[in-house]
């Protein structure tokens, strides 16, 4: 069976190879493992608008969909070799298993490849939560970062602000829907008045709830439930019984009706950063574009990111510090950075986005058609460093999955709440050989 893993992997590896692959360039190939093309066209751009960079890029994309990608990926860099991959990506739902896990002596520290990395972080002025997830423990050097920022704001409808409370200024909203939840569900209940839901489902709030708890799934070796964790569940049943939602799931058509304001009943908000806005919300609005603003959420987190890493055993140290340098911590107005703030990357007049310095969406317009003119980074650049990346594990993703369909089973009444946890710490433990601590 491993024998046939092995080789459908190969294939999709093969498959999967992006068209960014070319002769070999005077200096040699660049190795590039990803589970989009918005890596790899970043690189490209830079090496096709930097001749003198002498290397080409050869990508192996493999998206995440069936699990397939960690494991072609742990296969390379076990092998080695040739085919190595000097650069690749890992997002958020498992960075921790490359920047401080199993998978965490293969990087390299940014370091020793040449990177004065404190410096530029500082110079930079990078969302501490980035690096916090890019560290490894185990010698405290810097061995990840991103070039997104992804911390969250609230993002809600200005006419139905206006309908409940007659202004949509974000400042008096954030005022009425936090801080905590106290002041959320108060909101909730004014909306309801109104005929309107506060969120469409209760996957809206987890990643508030996931990103606020004060530690991480596992705790000495144990499966542990941090108690704002825990209060999901009481959360989550709260949102149903009310009728306070459209009690939809994410990445459903139902969710994204409601961002188009065509769900059972008009929706007032949603939580994300802001490439939920661009490539989410704003794909799914249909017209109600230009009805929406953020404003800062009731408890801060973030969503989402993808960290680049190096391999250790590199041998092209100083082209790879090149790429990553360019692409995580360039903050002037020739980085990828400032392009991609500004929208302008391609020099397509491409979409805004936050990145992960501070100093360059200072010096970066941040409005947006989309929220009525709103300067997004306003709200974004305090969001991030709101945001805690200290909470993390490297098997989140598979158990943030259990617990949700294990509180979905308590909100819809199949299962009591002693059930409902009872079910997840069997799961987690028949799934990862976790157990719960006592």
């Amino acid at each position: 069976m491993k024998k046939v893993l092995s080789l459908v992997l190969a294939l999709l590896m093969v498959l999967s190879c992006a068209s960014f692959a070319s002769a070999e360039g005077e200096k040699g190939v660049i190795n590039l493992y990803a589970f989009t093309d918005e890596v790899p066209k970043m690189l490209q751009h830079y090496i096709d608008t930097h001749p003198e960079f002498g290397y080409t890029l050869n990508t192996t994309i493999i998206a995440t969909t069936d699990g397939l990608y960690q494991p072609a990926l742990d296969q390379a860099l076990t092998a080695g070799g040739a085919d190595a991959p000097d650069i690749y990506c890992a997002e958020a739902a498992f960075i921790l298993k490359y920047a401080q896990g199993d998978m965490a002596s293969y990087a390299a520290a940014y370091d020793d490849l040449g990177i004065d990395t404190a410096a530029a972080i500082e110079a930079a002025d990078i969302a501490q939560y980035t690096v916090d997830i890019g560290t490894r423990p185990a010698d405290g050097k810097v061995v990840g970062l991103g070039y997104q920022a992804t911390g969250g704001a609230f993002i809600y409808r200005r006419s139905i602000a206006m309908d409940v409370w007659g202004t949509d200024d974000p400042k008096e909203i954030a005022a009425k829907i936090g801080p905590g939840w106290d002041k959320f569900f108060e909101a909730a209940e004014e909306l309801k008045a109104k005929g309107y839901g506060i969120v469409s489902g209760d996957g809206d709030i987890w990643h508030p709830i996931e990103n606020s708890s004060e530690k991480g799934w596992i705790v000495d070796g144990e499966l542990y439930i941090d108690p704002a964790r825990e209060a999901f569940l009481d959360l989550s049943k709260k949102l149903k019984d009310n009728g306070y939602h459209n009690d939809t799931q994410d990445w459903t058509d139902a969710w994204y009706a409601d961002m188009a304001g065509i769900g059972e009943k008009q929706i007032f908000g949603f939580y994300g950063p802001a490439w939920l806005i661009n490539y989410t919300i704003g794909q799914n609005c249909g017209d109600t574009a230009g009805d929406w603003a953020i404003c800062e959420p009731n408890i801060g987190f973030f969503w989402g990111g993808t960290w680049l890493l190096a391999n250790k055993d590199t041998e092209k140290k100083e082209a790879v510090a090149e790429l990553i340098n360019w692409v995580t911590l360039d903050c002037t107005e020739n980085g990828l950075q400032y392009g991609w703030a500004n929208g302008n990357i391609y020099g397509d007049g491409g979409t805004k986005d936050c990145v992960g310095s501070g100093t360059v969406m200072a010096m970066s317009d941040g409005k947006l058609d989309f929220l009525g003119g709103q300067n997004m980074f306003d709200v974004f650049v305090p969001a991030n460093q709101y945001a805690n990346g200290k909470n993390l594990t490297q098997y989140d993703e598979t158990i943030n999955g259990i617990w949700r369909d294990a509180v979905r089973q308590y909100t819809a009444g199949t299962m009591t709440r002693e059930e409902a946890i009872e079910f997840f710490k069997t799961d987690v433990e028949d799934k990862l050989g976790i157990e719960a601590a006592e």
